[in-house]
């Protein structure tokens, strides 16, 4: 029973009882976790053709549903003559230049590229 509360003592003592190797392996595997969450892909051409196939395919099957941002975005780029895709929707990058000017369009294209995880 002495023993017992001896190392009950030193344990106090010491402040913390996990071991040092818990300690370290769990930081560890928590650091590689944030590490590998806050690396993003980028997109690429592959990606952009693929998706640009996809809105194609969903305007012309009429199955896009847009929302009111893209037709913003389509009406401002009718307006305008630019086809700048809107820098606050990463989603839109890569989607070719007529595409910006029809909202269902848009609609599709952003639709494909979170199904690739973008």
């Amino acid at each position: 029973m002495n023993a017992r509360r001896d190392k009950e003592a030193q344990i106090a003592r010491k402040g913390c009882h996990v071991p040092r190797r818990s300690l370290v392996a769990t930081i560890v595997v928590s650091l590689v976790a944030a590490a590998t969450t806050a690396h993003a892909e980028t997109p690429t051409a592959t990606n952009f053709a693929a998706c640009n196939a996809e809105a194609q395919a969903a305007v012309k099957e009429g199955t896009a549903t847009p929302t009111t941002k893209d037709y913003m975005r389509a009406e401002a780029a009718l307006k305008s003559g630019t086809v700048i895709p809107d820098s606050s929707d990463p989603q839109l990058a890569g989607m070719t230049p007529e595409g910006m000017k029809d909202a269902a369009y848009q609609a599709a294209y952003r639709t494909c590229m979170r199904k690739l995880g973008f």
